[in-house]
Parts: C-alpha cells; structure tokens; sequence
C-alpha cells in the first residue's frame, strides 16, 4: 500500500480525506448522462479507482501517524465539519475500497444481462452515490453527517434494489419494504443525534465525547443512546431489525446483492462501535448494560435462529440472506464482550465475512447468468456445467462454516478465545452449534453443486457454459484471498488488533 500511495502526488494525498468521498459524487453526475451503459461502467470504474487510490493514502498515513484529521474549507473542528479517520474506520475504509472495484469490475456482464440498457447509465449512477456515501461514514467525524452519509448510501440502495424488477418483478416489494424500515432506522437514529447535540451543544463526535462524561445521568443522554441503538441495529440488520435484508439481498440485482453483503450491514456496524466507544464509553451503566442484554444475547439468538431458517429456505440468495443476518451475529456477540479482544474479534470477522460472502454471491451471480437459476435444486451438477465456479463457491461456503485452510476459522478461534477470556462459556457453545448449523444449509447447496445428477441439454448432454473472465476474476480473487489469509493472517489480524486499540483509546476519558 506504501508503494501505491507514493504515486500520488502530495497535494493530492493532502486532501485525500475529501476526494475520497467527493470524486465519486461528482462521477456520479457524468456517469448519469453516458449514452450507453458501456460508458457509465468506465465512468464508474474510473471513479471507484480513484477513490480507493485516496483511501490508500489515507490508510497508509493512518498507520504512520495514528490519526488522520482533516477540517472542510479550512473550518477548525469543532466549528467544522472535520472528516477523521484512525485504526477504527481504516479497516471499513480498506472493504468498501476493494470490494469496490472488485464488484465494479464484475458488474459489466451481470448489470447487462439484469438491467435495460437505457437504464443502465443511471444504474451505474446511482451505485457511485451509494459507494460515495459509505466511504463518507467510514471517513466522517461529525454525528449529523454521519447520519447524511448513511441516508446517502441508503436512498440510493432502495433505487438500486428495486432496478431488479427487470428479471423479478418481487424487487420492487422488497425496495418498498427496505424503504420503510431503512427510514424508520434513519429516524431512530437522528433523533438520538438530535438528543446529543440538545445535551451537549455540538455535533463533532469528538468534542461530543468530551462533554458526556459530565452529564453522563442525564435522562437526555440515556434516552438518545436508546434511540441510536435501535436506528443502528436496524441499519446493521441485527437480530429481530433484520426483516428488511432477506428479499433485499434475494431480489436485487446480483452484482448490487454481492457489494451490499459485502459492505453495507459492516458499515452500520463499525457506525454502531464508533458510538458505542468513542462518542460513549463502555463504563457508562447504560453502556455496560447492553454489552451483554442487548448485543451478546440478541446475537447469539440471530447466529442460531437465522441459521436455522437458512436451513429451510429454497431460494439460494435467500437462503446466504439469512445467512448474512446470522453473521452479523457473531459480530454483534463479540461487541457485546466489550473487551478489546471481542472488538478485535468482530472486526476480524467483519472482513473475513466481507470476502467470503463476496466470493458466494458473486459465484450464484455467475451461474444465473448463464443458466438463470434461483434454487438450490437449479445447481445440481454444476461441479460439471461449470467447475471453476463451482470450486469458488465451494471455498466460499467452506469458510462460511470457519473450516480451518479458509479464512472463516480464524473469525470463529478469535471469538471463541475471546468468549473464554470472558468466562462465557456458553457463547463458545453458541458458536459450535451455529457453525454445525452452517454446515447443515452450506451442505445442501454443496451437495446439489457436486453430487446431484447434471442438467442435461436437449441432445441429453451435459450442459457447459463458462462465465466471463470479468465476472470469474474478482470472484476467484475473493475465493483465492479466503484461503490466503488463513495461511497469512497476520495482515487482517493486526489491522483488527488496531482497530480495537482505536476503539478504546477513544473510550479513555
């Protein structure tokens, strides 16, 4: 990364903070107007490049300085809008820049096959709004532009979703649902804002943190701490204010459903531990209450009813769905560790669900577009129809489970070290039984890929096809990076172990 970020010229460097958030709203405009859908995908790909070059930049003076501050048009934090980035959001910053252009590459033939080519310019349009507004809460320090950011990514999401109803007219009812329970998450958590800034008279997340220590019994505090949980927990797709993500992630577009799964739910997480440690602190009762009665608990329940309801889903994108709900789980449970351990934990698996969830969408997405299936009975014999993807999915699903050789183990060891840390025996077990459960839908879509009778074609021939290179590149990319880390982890595992420092070093009062 060191190398790449030497190529920029220092002037840029000097304002990556902004252009990484900037560059693709502006393209995002010029995308819009392209004649053809061919042309907004260069736009997008440009922009999304440039924009993850900067997020390199940023990272990289991250690790050499600690803390990155930068204040908009020269206004000095608090009075300005000051973007901030430390250990905590580089680790969000470096999954939404990658799966970025991984997903922005392999979105040329899906997007062609799924979307009319009128609307396809648009389409291209609207995703580099959604990816400028997540990068824009990964890199903020502000509370209300936070909030901003975050309808940003989400209004753009609801248009994204409901472009699926070119293949299944079910998009648009999903996107009406996602709308609802997107707003009503968005309300909750504004109006916590809002209670925060009537307590302490700023919104900067910083001199916010400051001033709560000393007006930590207020009712106002404790009531906009409710209110931000619950808008949060809707948002991050936590156990029960789940109900939007199962058919907004099964009827989307495929290559939207890859990038969401991959980035959206994470940086509503990463929002929630940035509230939880940096504008809060753990020690405050209220705080400390819902480490183990709200996050522990409610993921351990999401891990394993989630699970179980993937076990009965047809529908394979909706099966992985509940699935994703489930994962979220195990982030929520080491959150509700509240130690540096468990946050460490959560982040780690942050990523590592970032790949290996990219790595299985992108692979369904690949079998649709050559044979157009939806149920887990359409992949029978893919091992033959199509092998390489089918390998990909395999690894991807493997690590879903956490078997060692893939990336997903590590996720599982870190949280279960750091259950036992703990004393929580029981979320050890917790962890068992739902990665058995895993096992159980994970060997359903493997079994019907490697063991069930091929499709054959009119002659009675096996059925070929291959997915093109631009959609089997980033796919096998992820697939390859789930078994790379397992054997290299130390990369993943200390940006994990940063991003936990970061996190209680803004807890110390």
């Amino acid at each position: 990364m060191e190398f790449l970020a030497s190529l920029l010229p220092a002037s840029l460097s000097t304002h990556a903070p902004a252009i990484v958030v900037v560059a693709p709203l502006l393209m995002a405009a010029v995308a819009a107007v392209m004649p053809n859908g061919r042309l907004g995908w260069g736009v997008t790909v440009l922009a999304v490049v440039f924009s993850a070059l900067m997020a390199v930049s940023i990272i990289v003076d991250v690790q050499t300085g600690g803390v990155v501050s930068y204040a908009m048009g020269g206004w000095a934090p608090p009075a300005g809008i000051e973007f901030r980035i430390d250990g905590l959001n580089a680790v969000l910053l470096l999954v939404i820049a990658v799966l970025g252009i991984l997903s922005v590459i392999y979105a040329l033939p899906s997007v062609a096959d799924e979307i009319a080519e009128n609307r396809q310019a648009l389409f291209y349009a609207a995703f580099l709004v959604c990816f400028a507004g997540l990068v824009g809460v990964a890199t903020t320090g502000d509370a209300f532009n936070m909030f901003v950011f975050l309808e940003i990514s989400s209004i753009s999401t609801y248009v994204l979703v409901g472009m699926g109803a070119d293949k299944d007219r079910r998009a648009l009812t999903a996107a009406y649902n996602y709308l609802i329970l997107g707003t009503i998450g968005a309300t909750f958590f504004v109006i916590g804002v809002g209670f925060l800034y009537m307590a302490t008279g700023t919104l900067n997340m910083a001199d916010m943190a400051s001033r709560l220590p000393d007006i930590s019994d207020s009712r106002v505090v404790q009531a906009a701490f409710a209110f931000i949980i619950v808008g949060l927990g809707l948002k991050a797709a936590m156990f029960p204010l789940h109900l939007w993500l199962p058919n907004a992630y099964a009827y989307a577009p495929n290559f939207v459903t890859s990038f969401l799964a991959s980035t959206a739910t994470k940086v509503a997480f990463y929002t929630l531990v940035r509230f939880l440690f940096d504008v809060f602190w753990p020690e405050a009762p209220f705080v400390e209450v819902s480490f183990l009665w709200v996050f522990a608990i409610l993921g351990i329940i999401g891990m394993i009813v989630a699970s179980v309801q993937a076990v009965f889903q047809d529908d394979a994108r909706r099966l992985l769905a509940f699935s994703s709900v489930g994962q979220v789980g195990y982030m929520m449970l080491g959150l509700g560790m509240g130690t540096a351990a468990g946050v460490s934990a959560s982040m780690l698996h942050l990523v590592n669900h970032a790949m290996m969830k990219g790595a299985l969408f992108m692979a369904l997405g690949a079998f649709a577009i050559r044979f157009g299936i939806r149920r887990i009975s359409d992949l029978n014999g893919f091992s033959r129809s199509m092998p390489f993807t089918s390998v990909a999915f395999t690894i991807g699903g493997l690590s879903l489970v956490g078997v060692p050789m893939t990336v997903g183990f590590w996720s599982k060891w870190y949280l279960g070290v750091a259950a036992l840390e703990n004393g929580w025996w029981w979320a050890v077990a917790a962890l068992i039984l739902s990665s058995l459960i895993a096992l159980a839908y994970v060997a359903r879509m493997l079994a019907a890929i490697w063991v069930a009778e091929p499709h054959h074609d009119r002659t009675g021939a096996i059925a070929h096809a291959r997915a093109p290179w631009l959609m089997l590149a980033p796919m096998w990319i992820l697939a390859f990076a789930n078994i790379w880390f397992f054997f290299q982890p130390d990369f993943l595992i200390s940006m994990a172990n940063a991003a936990a420092e970061a996190a209680f070093a803004g807890a110390t009062r």
